[in-house]
Formats: C-alpha cells, structure tokens, sequence
C-alpha cells in the first residue's frame, strides 16, 4: 500500500523522526515518498487514502519554513469540507513545552485535516523535548501504536527489520573525479545564499566572566536588505579537532576509506530523494569537515547501525538494547545527558567501529543543519551584526561541551566569508508606530531589540513621532556582560527610551526582569490596558518566558485572560530558544 510521510521540519528532528517511520513502513509493506510538505504535489493529497504527518513547531508557534506554502493552501476557505474524506492519517507533532504555544504547529494542521474531511487512524500524537526521554517519550509508543492500528485495519504483518533499510546507494568513484568547490559545500542546502565577509569578531564580556560573549560584524551587499526581527541562517562546519578526531579512528581500526576516497550516491528508493550535500561526487573529507554532524549527540539509528557488523557478543547487546524503547533509560543516561558525542560513541564501542562500511556512516551521521540567529542591527549601520553566546559547558565527560556552530563563529578570522540567507523571525511590529514596544530581553536576547531601536531611531530622526519604548535587559553584573550598554546609556541620555537593567550578581539578592517588571506595574498596565502597547520577550526558553508571563499577569492583577488575549492577537510576542 502507499503511505505518503510528510514533514514539517525546521532543525531536520522532524525529518529525522520521519525517515524513521518510513523505514519502519518498509518492513509492513509500504511504499510512498517521504518530503518536506511544500515538495508535495497537493493536489494528490485528495486522491491519498493514507499519509502520515511529523509536525515540528519553531518560533512562536510557527509551521517550519518548509510546510508554510502547504499550510497556506490549506487554509483557503473554498476548499470543500469534504476535500480529504477518503483520506486516513496520522499526525505527530514535536514541540517543547516550555513554550506557550505548545505544539501549535501540529494541532493546527491535525484539526485543519480533521475539518476536511479526514478521518484520524489515531489521536495527535504530542512529543515533548522537556521530558526526561526527550522526544522519544512519546514518538516511540505513538509509532507502535500506528502500526498497530494500521496493522489491525489493512491485515497487515510486520516482515523484516528496518534496520537494514538503507536509504542510499554508495559507489566509489576514481581519484581524478573533479569535486564541488568549497562555496558550494559551505552551504550543501537548495536555497540560494549571501556571502557575507566578517569584519570584526569581538568578545563583549569581561575576560573574567564565565561565558564567552561575541559581537560579529559582517559586510553585506549593497542589493541586501531586512527588515525588524529577521534572523540569518548559518551553516557551520566541523572544528579542525574533530575532523582530526575522526580520521585518527578510521586509520587505528583500518576501515577500507581514508580522507581522499572519493564516492558517489544514488537513492535507493525513488520515494527517498537525495539532499543537495549528495548530488555530486564528494570526498570523505570534505564529508567530515561539511557535511557530517561530528559534535552531535547520536539518534537511536546510530546504535542500530553500530550492532549490523558487531561480532563482540557484549556490544552488540548493549547496542540493540539502545535502539529499544526498554533501552531508552539506559541510552538517556549515556548519550543526552552528558551530551556524549557521535565520535565518543565510536571510541567507546570499538569492536563495532572496526567493523564500519563507508556505506554505513550516511546512515550513521546526522546532516549538519544551519543555525539561526537573531538581526542585531538594521541595513542602514553598513553592518550586519549578530550576538552570539559561545556554548561550552562542563558535563561528567572529560572534555567540555562545545557547541557546533557557536564556537565555529569565534574561530572565524576577519576576512572570513561566509554563507546565508536572511529570514522572517517571529517578532512583528504594529502597523502603528505610536504604539508603544515593551522590549525584554535579558542576555543575547536583547539582540532583536537592539535592532528594533535602531529602526525606530532612523523613523524618529524621519520626523515620524514613535510611541514610548520601555527596555527590560538583564545579565549577570554591569561590568561584565552588559551588552550594548554605551548604546542604551546614549538613548537614554537622549530621551529615545527608557532602559530597565536587572543585574542579577551586583547585589547580595538575585534580580532579574520580572523583579523589574513588577516594579514598573503602574507604568506597565497604563501603557498596555490604555495606549495598546506591544510586549515582546526574546532569550533562552529555560525559565525566563514563563517567569515573565507571570510578572505581566500581576501587571494586569492577576487577569490571565487578558494574556491570553494580547497572545492571541500578537500583541504579546516570544521568541525563545533552548
């Protein structure tokens, strides 16, 4: 039978979480494409009797970029209510609940097929990345269960394993075949990118403070432009050392590839297409410095793939364990919670590393997603800059945690290029520029803001009359993390906008910006309840949201349905990430 399986995906989790349903179809008979949801012909929709839909949410409760098309489609309202009435479906969605807007994506799209029509093999599954098992928690039992249902409805029988359903045909080609340029492998993604050449890379905390701060400057051409809010989109690539890390493994266990072997890939599936990293001849190198995710911490695929091969009674074992729904405590507190890299997987499961096909490793990696970054600045300054908070932290693991992507841009030389694209954000203003912006945003999450304030300073220099800006940022101590404040001390000299600063260590009690916020009730709710003002929160979606929800619910005397209102109609914007 067909079963089409569409994603919306905006980090490649959900794609990631798709592939391994369609896998898993393979084993019960299935056959249908597995595709972003804007690379499938609508239309079909209608004649599909089955199809599947992994849903992740980004922003403030946005659909991913590549189901926004689809989405818009769907909505129309001259499609008939009976458009999709022979279709049966599926839906799991990926959210995390630290959001307000929970899953939002997902629920969205599972009640918009409903009123169409479509009739549910089973309830809107909602995974949630804040639980212990992460995602798994839920997808796993909402899998099974899919297949249970299907299997009870069609007369179905599970054959074979899915763990030997590959995706690609892997052909080594000769040594002499040209390869891509680095451009192109900077950025291995469909979308056309900018170049953008670093012009400074400076760090913005103190030398003593324990997080490494950087401001970065880039050149841009003269055709580019955004607008508030935008966010740049990155694609990194692997540090020196892991590559190095990487190679050192495939010499000691004598694997048939090196750095020079040079491959070629064909789908195996016509239903599966190839992404753009894998359309031409590509050397494991260049593989190993763009393309795979070395840092990542790996799926429970890896460990399916590890135990193929394994000949060593014990690993393999506690590999096929791992990639269990049993086994997902165990795996929990070896993998995500010392954040246990792909490569130390591959050190510490040795006999299993020996025995790795080349083959094996597309299968084995994840695929280097881009980062998105908040626009700190606006076109107008001749710079595009970005805030950026360098991750390294301290697990039970020998070496420190770096993030990917974060300590690739603090390695970046000035002169560097680089490649991107510019994008929506999740922050919108009001159509009314006298209407007054509420901007919180402690540590980098006062990056959007600062842009937003260059904007509204170019409109007031215009002559155009802008309504009252209120600044909440927080940090750690005015001397050491404080970023932008020669900019906030100067707009605030100049009676552009008043600046509320929590310094959180400068004192014997902790302050942060919803202490500040419930200081400033009085002038909150006057410029809220009586001059409509926006609020908009930007930062880390730990506990910061949800704290500052809380201070503005007293800000209105505890009337939660005012929020929630104010949310409703995008006055009262978030964007967060974990």
């Amino acid at each position: 039978m067909r079963l089409p399986i569409l994603y919306g995906s905006q980090t490649g989790t959900a794609q990631n979480v798709a592939e391994q349903i369609w896998r898993e179809s393979k084993s019960w008979g299935f056959d249908g494409p597995v595709l972003p949801m804007d690379e499938y012909p609508l239309q079909q929709l209608i004649e599909e009797k089955l199809a599947i839909f992994v849903i992740a949410t980004t922003g403030d409760g946005e659909e991913p970029e590549n189901m926004k098309k689809t989405w818009k489609f769907l909505l129309r309202r001259n499609l008939p209510a009976d458009s999709l009435q022979y279709l049966r479906f599926g839906c799991l969605g990926l959210g995390d609940s630290s959001y307000a807007k929970f899953n939002f994506a997902a629920k969205k799209l599972n009640k918009r097929l409903t009123q169409l029509g479509a009739t549910a093999v089973l309830p809107l599954g909602l995974c949630d990345d804040q639980h212990d098992y992460g995602l798994s928690a839920a997808a796993l039992p909402w899998i099974n269960e899919l297949w249970n249902e299907l299997g009870k409805s069609h007369y179905l029988k599970k054959e074979g394993e899915a763990k030997n359903v590959f995706k690609w045909n892997v052909t080594y080609v000769e040594p002499s075949t040209p390869l891509l340029d680095e451009a192109h492998l900077k950025w291995p993604l469909k979308t056309k990118p900018i170049c953008f050449t670093l012009k400074q890379n400076l760090r913005t905390t103190h030398i003593n403070h324990f997080q490494d701060v950087r401001l970065l400057s880039f050149d841009f051409p003269n055709s580019v432009a955004w607008r508030v809010g935008d966010v740049l989109d990155l694609h990194p690539a692997n540090s020196k050392e892991q590559v190095a890390q990487f190679f050192d493994l495939v010499n000691e266990h004598n694997l048939d590839f090196s750095e020079s072997t040079i491959v070629k890939l064909d789908s195996i599936y016509n239903e599966m297409p190839l992404p753009m990293a894998y359309e031409n001849p590509v050397s494991v190198g260049q593989l190993a410095k763009y393309i795979w995710d070395l840092n990542a911490c790996p799926r429970q695929r890896a460990f399916e793939i590890l135990s193929l091969n394994c000949e060593h009674e014990l690993e393999r074992e506690k590999l096929e364990e791992f990639a269990t729904m049993e086994g997902l405590d165990d795996l929990i507190n070896y993998v995500n919670r010392p954040r246990r890299t792909i490569l130390e997987v591959l050190q510490d499961f040795r006999h299993s590393t020996s025995k790795l096909k080349l083959s094996m490793l597309f299968e084995l990696f994840t695929l280097i997603q881009p980062r998105s970054f908040s626009i700190a600045s606006m076109p107008t300054t001749g710079s595009l800059d970005l805030l950026v908070a360098v991750v390294e932290y301290k697990t039970k693991m020998f070496t420190p945690r770096l993030g990917l992507c974060s300590n690739w841009l603090k390695s970046l030389e000035v002169g560097t290029t680089v490649f991107g694209i510019i994008k929506d954000g999740t922050i919108s203003l009001p159509s009314e520029v006298a209407t007054p912006l509420i901007m919180i945003g402690p540590g980098t999450g006062i990056a959007p803001f600062r842009s937003v304030l260059q904007y509204r300073r170019e409109q007031q220099r215009n002559g155009i009359e802008v309504g009252d800006l209120i600044v909440f940022f927080g940090c750690r101590s005015k001397t050491k993390d404080y970023h932008f404040m020669d900019d906030f001390i100067r707009w605030e000299a100049e009676g552009f906008c008043k600046v509320f600063v929590a310094f959180s260590r400068d004192q014997e009690h902790k302050v942060y910006v919803q202490h500040l916020i419930r200081e400033q009730k009085t002038r909150l709710s006057k410029l809220i309840l009586e001059k409509k003002a926006f609020v908009m929160v930007a930062g880390s979606s730990n506990n910061m949201p949800k704290a500052v929800r809380e201070a503005f619910a007293e800000v209105f005397d505890g009337d939660e349905e005012y929020l929630e209102q104010m949310i409703k109609q995008r006055r009262y914007q978030e964007e967060t990430w974990s």
